[in-house]
């Protein structure tokens, strides 16, 4: 992620790749690496004169990998693939409405997400050639809610909300071919993510309360299955990278998803977003990044044994609002320290974008992610020559 979020023509033995199945079969003999992460979201709103600000930390990701046998890896982990995460609230200032009505507040908030749960073996062909297959399951929940409220008691409050409990599964396969050119290395990748049918409940109410009384105004529960036929669409991507091993790296992505057909558009609890247009499109990114480690083995300084990361991306988003595209760009900074022995390291990093704009009364989106990463690594599977 330091690197800009690459990974597809990427191959280490130092680090577990979860971009692309087929470097799962770069591992060393009896090695064993744990990974995890942890990321710090600091979000600054604006919309017009309004300003806002929001602060989450989540799990980014937990993963194992080890060779089962000569040229076939393994690796399993979990990480979020989607969160929801908003909240927010308003006074109606309508002069008109005020004489009547009295004050009317609206708040709104949304919680929750899907996680994937993903497996995959990656094995190696002459060498140089390396193909991975992987399968995903999503699960979650998502629960979005809103609130009127009237001053005036002779109007009822109204909330409303949808509740999704969904999942699906996907298959994601990958290949990489790796070909010297003197001390350096020169890697093309290339993955595809097959769509994934999503399964579950949406529930839809509204209810309306006055004086402790509370009405059901609506509420329905819709089944997900093959006939509503909303997916999460597939991808594919590329990438090329050159390195010089325990020296430098760089590399360049690029991947691009079809969302025109996934549903989203009609699907209740998916698109529902009041006076504002929701329609899904074409999604895409471009990502470059670059690693220097000064000297590896230095043993008087040891800032010369870190690796020094960078990276920028660019992403139009799945979605149109109102016809108008949401893009975000970033840069992205890293420093992993190597700790005691082996492929142990702490990874700090800090990933600093942009998303949307303020045309047309559109949020644009500042944000400075934190990001942590804990890299583990063991010796298993030893036989004991000596007793």
């Amino acid at each position: 992620m330091t690197m800009g979020g690459v990974g597809i023509a990427g191959r280490d033995a130092r680090y577990i790749n979860m971009t692309n199945p087929a470097a799962i079969s770069a591992r060393d003999t009896l090695s064993v690496l744990f990974d995890m992460g942890l990321r710090n979201d600091n979000k600054m709103f604006r919309q017009g004169d309004f300003k806002s600000a929001n602060n989450t930390l989540n799990l980014n990701n937990f993963a194992i990998s080890f060779r089962l046998r000569k040229n076939i890896g393994l690796m399993v982990g979990i990480a979020p693939y989607s969160s929801v995460g908003y909240d927010y609230n308003y006074e109606v200032s309508d002069p008109d409405l005020l004489s009547t009505a009295g004050f009317v507040s609206y708040t709104a908030s949304g919680t929750g997400g899907l996680y994937q749960v993903f497996g995959g073996v990656g094995t190696t062909f002459f060498k140089r050639l390396s193909v991975g297959a992987q399968v995903i399951a999503y699960m979650g929940n998502i629960e979005k809610k809103s609130y009127m409220s009237f001053t005036n008691s002779s109007f009822r409050s109204i909330s409303s909300g949808y509740d999704l409990q969904l999942s699906g599964t996907a298959g994601k396969f990958g290949l990489q071919y790796e070909q010297p050119i003197g001390s350096t290395y020169l890697t093309v990748g290339a993955t595809y993510k097959t769509d994934a049918t999503l399964k579950g409940t949406v529930r839809d109410y509204k209810f309306a309360t006055l004086s402790n009384v509370t009405d059901t105004v609506s509420y329905h529960v819709d089944t997900l299955s093959l006939k509503k036929n909303v997916k999460l669409a597939s991808e594919i991507g590329v990438g090329i990278s050159i390195r010089k091993v325990e020296k430098w790296s760089a590399e360049i992505n690029y991947t691009l998803s079809n969302w025109n057909e996934s549903g989203f558009d009609s699907a209740t609890g998916f698109a529902n977003l009041g006076s504002s247009t929701f329609s899904t499109t074409s999604s895409q990114s471009i990502r470059a990044g670059f690693e220097i480690i000064p000297n590896r083995n230095d043993l008087r300084y040891y800032l010369r044994q870190c690796a020094y990361r960078g990276g920028i991306y660019y992403e139009q988003a799945y979605y149109k609002l109102d016809g108008n595209t949401v893009n975000s760009y970033g840069l992205t900074l890293g420093m992993t320290f190597p700790v005691v022995r082996y492929y142990n390291g702490l990874t700090l990093g800090i990933d600093i974008g942009r998303r949307g704009s303020m045309k047309e009364s559109m949020t644009q989106e500042n944000y400075a992610k934190i990001l942590i990463g804990f890299n583990i690594h063991d010796l298993w599977f030893i036989k004991h020559r000596y007793q």
